[in-house]
């Protein structure tokens, strides 16, 4: 079974433009990126697909491969659809370009989902721990089956305690991803789903129209960097500046 693991890069995000050339220590965020996934030999090749020519030069200045997009997409998930489709690979793994300290273990397992032939799309989840907020909207919660597979996933804290005593933890989605090839593609020729717009979330997509995804838990926890804070969170967390 082939793999591959991309990492979608795009320059201009809302709520921090530019943030993967930011530095922290002496390497940028999504040289970070990259480099960390090389060093896993997880893969059988590490990609970056970006719309920018500034994070393309930064790759190719490291011997890394990039590909430049072609076309304006409206998520990530998008993005890696059009450097795969002429590929030959069977899973393809997203890491996110703004996570610089992403660990091996949790991608290790969500590989590992796919020696089920029946597992099309897998991912990860967390329990939240003491500090996190359930109420903020911008921590995706999901809730499972039995079989480990996300009923749904919600801006809202899922489940609703009715039972005040229930001791059922709450679970926060990690948006890494994995999927096999013929998935990822058959995704993005999907109309947006009516719940994907009405949460915002585009793995809603996947089981409005009967994709299950594997979810496997992690005890980790990475720095995502989606502000400035965040920047000065990360760099403060591992002693660089």
């Amino acid at each position: 079974m082939k793999n591959i693991a991309v990492i979608p890069a795009r320059f201009a995000a809302s709520r921090f433009p530019g943030k993967l050339m930011q530095k922290i220590g002496e390497k940028t965020i999504i040289r970070m990126v990259y480099e960390n996934a090389v060093a896993m030999h997880l893969f059988d090749e590490v990609l970056v697909v970006t719309d920018s020519d500034e994070i393309m030069n930064e790759i190719l200045s490291v011997g890394g491969a990039v590909i430049k997009s072609t076309k304006d997409h409206q998520s990530g998930s998008d993005r890696i659809a059009e450097a795969i489709a002429t590929m030959d690979v069977d899973v393809v793994v997203n890491i996110q370009g703004d996570e610089p300290f992403v660990e091996k273990k949790p991608l290790q397992d969500l590989l590992l989902c796919f020696e089920d032939p029946g597992v099309a799309v897998a991912s990860v989840m967390k329990k939240f721990g003491e500090g996190d907020e359930p109420e903020n909207p911008n921590l995706v919660k999901v809730v499972c089956n039995n079989r480990g597979e996300a009923l749904y996933f919600s801006r809202s804290p899922i489940p609703f305690k009715r039972n005040r005593s229930s001791e059922q933890p709450y679970f926060k989605h990690v948006g890494v991803y994995a999927y096999r090839k013929e998935t990822l593609l058959n995704f993005t020729q999907w109309p947006l789903g009516t719940l994907e717009q009405t949460e915002m979330l585009e793995q809603l997509r996947y089981l409005e129209n009967g994709v299950a995804i594997r979810m496997v838990e992690t005890q980790t926890s990475s720095i995502g960097i989606d502000t400035p804070e965040d920047l000065e969170r990360a760099r403060a967390a591992h002693g660089l500046r």
